[in-house]
């Protein structure tokens, strides 16, 4: 049956249809505590199956009868909110889509057709190396041998490894195909394109997935470094599509934005054990991937006597 046709008859048979303004509340809680009721109900025929295994000969039927008292509820509260249940149902696959579906088939690319010079590489590999100088543990950065940006310090009272944070940047630039700071660290901004450099490429993208990558630091740091995590709560993802929701990358999933991220710490805490390393980027594969421990000893000075 379509929903909508289902949702306009089950309507016919409401007897708390709210005809005025003073019947709202007892309009709209009654289905509400409907859901709640037929719910227990769903869960008292659930405890009986386990209870009485085959016992229970009527388990199947009972379960698609509360199924449908909560369809019938489900359909009144979306017709007292004036909302489709069609266009919920809609919604919702492409939500569920969205989130768990990472499969893409189109290329991973947000610059395709610019300069080579305006391009990330398809691959490239990255050597973070951990200093230990008067300021304390500083991380220096090369990138295909080539040193790369400033070394970068804990910025915190207490070191959490938090230097070692550009391998987010590059989980980024490797899962989704987006990272403005890793465009700068190469110096790959799409200068062809000006008002893509200053939107996509400039200063306030860049704060973004600063603030991308504390925000998932943050959760990660109640939730064990990510360790031995395969999925990410749903508002965490939310909070980060919400953010990145004017830039190019809105194109990715949350379901892709969960495999950048959980890729990005299972890097971040093999660099973190042997501090620093090296790390390949690999946009063909979406991967990326820890190398092993520095290729040279990092450099030691003395603190002052």
């Amino acid at each position: 049956m379509d929903f909508n046709k289902y949702q306009n008859e089950a309507l016919r048979t409401d007897r708390v249809p709210g005809r005025n303004e003073a019947d709202d509340t007892a309009s709209l809680i009654v289905p509400m505590l409907g859901l709640a009721g037929e719910t227990g109900q769903l869960l008292s025929e659930y405890k009986k199956h386990l209870r009485d295994g085959e016992a229970h000969r009527l388990f199947k039927e009972r379960v698609s009868e509360e199924l449908g008292d909560l369809l019938w509820y489900i359909a009144n509260v979306a017709s007292k909110f004036d909302l489709s249940l069609s266009g919920i149902a809609t919604a919702n696959l492409a939500k569920v889509k969205e989130r768990w579906a990472n499969e893409r088939a189109e290329p991973l690319t947000f610059d395709a057709g610019l300069p080579g010079s305006e391009q990330l590489p398809r691959r490239f590999e990255v050597e973070l190396i951990d200093v230990t100088g008067e300021a304390g543990q500083r991380v220096r950065v090369l990138i295909d041998g080539k040193p790369f940006g400033a070394e970068m310090t804990d910025n915190a009272y207490d070191p959490d490894g938090y230097r070692f944070h550009d391998v987010f940047h590059f989980a980024y630039a490797a899962v989704l195909g987006w990272s403005p700071i890793t465009r700068s660290l190469l110096r790959r901004k799409r200068k062809s394109r000006p008002l893509l450099d200053e939107v996509e490429d400039g200063g306030r993208a860049g704060v973004i997935e600063e603030g991308v990558a504390a925000l998932a630091f943050d959760y990660a740091r109640r939730h064990r470094m990510l360790e031995g995590v395969a999925t990410l709560d749903f508002q965490l993802l939310r909070t980060i599509k919400d953010m990145t929701s004017h830039l190019e990358v809105r194109q990715r999933t949350t379901g892709e934005w969960e495999q950048a991220i959980l890729q990005g710490f299972e890097v971040w805490r093999a660099v973190l054990a042997a501090r620093g390393g090296r790390i390949a980027v690999d946009l063909d594969t979406r991967r990326i991937t820890f190398l092993g421990s520095p290729t040279a000893e990092p450099p030691h000075t003395e603190p002052p006597s």
